[in-house]
């Protein structure tokens, strides 16, 4: 394998669609930089050399049947070169071993930049990008475990392959596929718990789940998903739904399912979505249930403005509005954003601006790419083998075919995100950041948190998530780190072995995100469970669950991108017992 040119890099940042973000001018900045350094750059090349010299010779060793100390081996767990002939075979080893020296290097070379961070950062993505690409496991010829499948079929493996690939072409933007839809189907065994549609205005429709107990409690509890995707990956499939898990443990429960915009919102922005949102949301919900007080459970962006929603509150004096709040995987503090920062400067936001002011939203399908493109190896080049090379489907996968069923942005509002959050970092600043005339101060939230972060997310980093309880007021704040990622984490069923999450039971506001963590105990088993016991406390007595008005059967119009009529409610009748059977 050769040096990777930056032309070569920025041709293959072109067939990705990743290059408005300026990743090839920041590798060619980094050649640049070590071009003007004669000293470093010959110091890395003899470097370079004598690793490839050192490959060289292991594969005479192997080839005289000795045995080799390879300069460079494949992570643990890197299911690439699972293959036992990845080791055995002498050629085959050699060419791994003389790829990953080449992959070290490049990313050394980068490391060593004397470029700022955001450069090295978008240079870093792109070299780890092309050289996931390079893997020799991508050559099918190369692959033994394509050579395998193709003499144990007789070559059909390599017809259908082509066949799917023909298919991902035609109807797929030419990305090979990565599950099976065929299994799913809404309201059947996706977003599947028994619930109606009792409000809906032109931004969302609000669903309330029919209780699954005797009763309930009193204070009902209000779902608040990001609008960046569908709702239901907080009421995936039965038994492993975090809806179903709250109604029947008693929680009275409502879900926002946003409207998948069209270009008629271009010009929505987060004011609209706070307003027509959670604001509205919360007025339904008080009516119907006759509360004046709620629990709010957010996930990822639905968590940023949920955070934004009690320092609104607190602003205006109606902190006693929210009960409580739950906020998983969901950064207010975006100084360390994490991956997502490699796009999120004010060249990459001004060229993604020009092209969403062009139709008035950002298609999902470029947004679903680029977090795809982030774990390459693992959402891209693993379904090439799989699909086109050794001629299999996908698998049914729920979470993938809640991944691939994405959502548009408005042009406006997304604009207005970047910004505010990755690019200025307002809402983290005191009276910064002003929505719906009002300056959000995160200090004035005084409201019982639960937040949870993810170990392994790439989106909403857990050391940033950490961040939001540092911003906050009130003694009432407990930090959970599961050992998920960012989906993973919300879908997360006790049952699973695998599972595990550190808590403690209060955070010290000192404390740094990792003192945190080696102060606090590690559990096996879901969060779902540590944090059924906490909102417990913060749900109120046992009551007869009220009355919920007509609607339609749930999932609703809105997750299966049609438009319906505004739906408004009336409050509903009062608990068919009142006060009577209360319980605690």
């Amino acid at each position: 394998m050769g040096t990777v040119l930056p032309e070569d890099l920025s041709y293959g940042l072109d067939l990705t669609g990743l290059d408005p973000a300026s990743l090839g001018d920041a590798v060619r900045a980094v050649f640049a930089d070590a071009m003007a350094d004669p000293v470093r750059m010959m110091t890395w090349l003899a470097t370079l050399s004598i690793s490839q010299q050192s490959a060289g010779l292991n594969l005479l060793k192997r080839l005289a049947g000795q045995s080799s100390d390879p300069v460079q081996e494949p992570a643990a767990g890197d299911k690439r070169f699972a293959d036992a002939a990845w080791k055995d075979n002498p050629w085959l080893a050699s060419m791994l071993e003389a790829y990953l020296v080449q992959t070290r290097a490049a990313l050394q070379l980068i490391e060593s930049s004397r470029l700022p961070e955001a450069t090295r950062r978008k240079a870093r993505f792109a070299m780890s990008m092309f050289n996931d690409a390079l893997s020799p496991s991508n050559v099918p010829w190369l692959n033994p475990a394509v050579v395998k499948e193709a003499m144990n079929t007789g070559g059909d493996s390599l017809i259908r392959g082509m066949m799917n690939y023909a298919d991902d072409v035609r109807s797929n933007r030419g990305m090979p596929r990565q599950v099976d839809t065929s299994a799913f189907k809404l309201g059947v065994n996706l977003a599947a718990t028994p619930g109606r549609v009792v409000y809906r205005n032109d931004v969302m429709e609000l669903i309330a789940y029919e209780p699954q107990t005797p009763t309930v409690h009193a204070i009902p509890l209000l779902c608040s998903p990001p609008w960046i995707n569908k709702y239901y990956i907080m009421d995936l499939a039965p038994g492993r739904s975090f809806v179903e898990w709250a109604v029947r443990h008693g929680h009275q429960t409502f879900m926002m399912s946003y409207r998948n915009p069209d270009a008629s919102m271009a010009s929505y922005v987060m004011d609209d979505y706070l307003r027509k949102g959670l604001l509205d949301a919360l007025d339904a919900v008080e009516r119907i249930t006759g509360a004046k007080e709620t629990n709010l459970a957010a996930l990822c962006l639905g968590g940023t403005m949920a955070y934004v929603l009690m320092a609104y509150l607190a602003a205006r004096g109606q902190s006693h509005r929210i009960a409580s709040a739950t906020l998983t995987n969901s950064m207010i503090d975006f100084g360390e954003p994490g991956d997502l920062g490699v796009f999120t400067d004010e060249v990459t936001i001004a060229r993604l601006e020009k092209k969403m002011n062009e139709r008035g939203y950002l298609e999902s399908g470029e947004m679903a790419g680029t977090f795809d493109w982030m774990r390459a190896n693992d959402l891209i080049w693993s379904y090439v083998v799989n699909n086109w090379f050794m001629g299999k489907q996908p698998p049914a996968f729920d979470i993938l075919a809640w991944n691939g069923d994405s959502t548009r942005m408005p042009a406006a509002m997304h604009s207005q995100y970047l910004r505010a959050c990755y690019l200025h970092n307002l809402i983290a600043t005191p009276n910064a950041f002003v929505i719906d005339g009002t300056p959000i101060d995160l200090r004035r939230v005084h409201t019982p948190l639960y937040v949870l972060g993810a170990e392994a997310d790439h989106i909403a980093p857990w050391h940033s998530t950490y961040q939001g309880v540092r911003l906050v007021s009130g003694d009432d704040v407990r930090y959970t780190l599961t050992n998920a990622g960012h989906v993973a984490g919300i879908v997360n069923p006790p049952g699973n072995g695998k599972s595990c999450h550190w808590t403690a039971e209060r955070v010290d506001r000192s404390q740094s995100a990792d003192q945190w963590r080696e102060s606090a105990a590690c559990r096996q088993g879901s969060w779902w469970e540590d944090w059924a016991v906490w909102v417990r406390e913060h749900a109120g007595p046992m009551v007869t669950p009220c009355d919920l008005p007509s609607g339609e059967a749930a999932p609703g119009p809105y997750v299966k991108n049609e438009t319906a009529a505004p739906l408004d409610v009336k409050r509903a009748r009062s608990r068919k017992k009142g006060r009577k059977n209360e319980k605690r």
